[in-house]
């Protein structure tokens, strides 16, 4: 039998998702490898009572279609939530997703002919790359420093791409460097992407996840013109097997959005919109999140503390103010898939660098992941990943 399969399923190759996925399930395995939140911080007990509520006052309603905005009250939620972080918006403005992995496949469906260029930060989220790749855009990387994308860079590029559809960032400690954009090169890209017409998708499913440092601005807050995207999840802050996220922008915007929505799934789930709302409505989320920033910042400083002890000083790290991610820059010579192998007959996972990059892949370049082990397991796992170093590479 031969199967003859689109040309967008054909382009997307195995890849390091699927090792990731993998290590997961393997019990033994230390890994710094997925960018999954505590699952032991989860509100489990809070989402008992939740779902009695739900199922007792608004059973038929939470189990039957809703519309493909999402159910009314959640987005009310999210709108008072945004107004918090100075985002004014309204519910026409506001649009369910099915997490902000389905965000960022219908922004490709929205917006991408093939050919079509767009630009983001290099390296930048990989699963970001596999939903836009499918509809066939020509890639363009801008370099960052650890204050983010270069906007001087940013310039040139716009000014070479006249074409440029879209500019996609992860301004708040970003997937995978951990960076967070500074307040200036917030304003300068707005201010560039008024000047050459493009839109901004402001990806930022982190923000609320600070630990130290000043809260910065979004970038949507600067929006004059309407053109920025911003997209957001509770994956990060709540649970990401509810997998409920929500895109902000123009009501022409959303309107394209929803179209192509009910194309896919129609809604997202309705129960899980109703217990997300009513466990907004019964409790804290602000408190939950103030739980899980102090857990991940021990955390962080663990996983910093064992780099510092177990590795040589030639090897670069991002220092990440939030978030859940930290950025290792090993010397030249080493080829971090190949160490990720090697790391795993020690029981030990991360996510080799090059799968964050569009073009011309950095291999000596790889993510740590701090938020879903404990401090004795960064530490042995930090440790486990240099043994295989100094193995392989002595005089790394």
């Amino acid at each position: 039998m031969t199967y003859k399969f689109a040309h967008r399923a054909s382009q997307l190759k195995e890849n390091i998702i699927k090792e990731v996925l993998k290590v997961t399930e393997d019990t033994d395995m230390i890994s710094f490898a997925g960018g999954l939140p505590a699952a032991e911080l989860f509100p489990v007990e809070q989402l008992k009572a939740v779902c009695s509520e739900v199922l007792t006052v608004s059973g038929e309603q939470a189990l039957q279609y809703s519309s493909s905005f999402g159910y009314l009250k959640l987005r009310e939620q999210i709108v008072a939530r945004m107004s918090k972080i100075g985002i004014v918006t309204n519910t026409k403005n506001i649009m369910i997703t099915t997490g902000s992995q389905q965000a960022l496949d219908l922004t490709g469906k929205v917006f991408i002919d093939e050919g079509d260029e767009i630009i983001c930060e290099r390296p930048t989220y990989l699963a970001a790359i596999d939903a836009f790749k499918a509809y066939s855009p020509n890639f363009v990387e801008v370099s960052m420093d650890e204050d983010g994308m270069l906007m001087d860079e940013l310039e040139n590029t716009l000014r070479e791409h006249p074409k440029t559809k879209y500019i996609y960032t992860i301004p708040d400690f970003q997937n995978p460097t951990g960076r967070t954009l500074s307040l200036q090169r917030r304003k300068q890209m707005v201010k560039l992407a008024n000047e050459y017409d493009v839109i901004i998708i402001e990806d930022n499913p982190y923000g609320a996840i600070r630990f130290t440092g000043k809260s910065l601005p979004s970038i949507k807050q600067f929006d004059s013109e309407h053109r920025v995207i911003y997209l957001s999840t509770f994956s990060k802050i709540f649970s990401p097997g509810l997998r409920l996220g929500w895109i902000c922008a123009d009501e022409t915007i959303i309107e394209k959005y929803a179209e192509q929505k009910q194309a896919s799934d129609l809604n997202t789930d309705t129960l899980t919109q109703y217990i997300v709302a009513k466990y907004l409505e019964m409790f804290d989320l602000d408190e939950h999140i103030a739980n899980i920033k102090k857990t991940y910042l021990l955390r962080r400083e663990k996983m910093l503390q064992s780099l510092e002890q177990y590795f040589s000083k030639e090897i670069k790290h991002t220092l990440p103010e939030g978030g859940l991610f930290i950025w290792l820059e090993l010397p030249e010579s080493v080829d971090a898939m190949i160490l990720f192998k090697e790391c795993l007959t020690e029981k030990v996972a991360f996510v080799p660098g090059e799968a964050f990059y569009t073009n011309h892949p950095q291999k000596n370049t790889l993510r740590l992941n701090y938020s879903n082990m404990n401090e004795e397991d960064i530490e042995l796992g930090v440790s486990r990943i240099a043994k295989v170093l100094m193995e392989h590479y002595p005089n790394k």
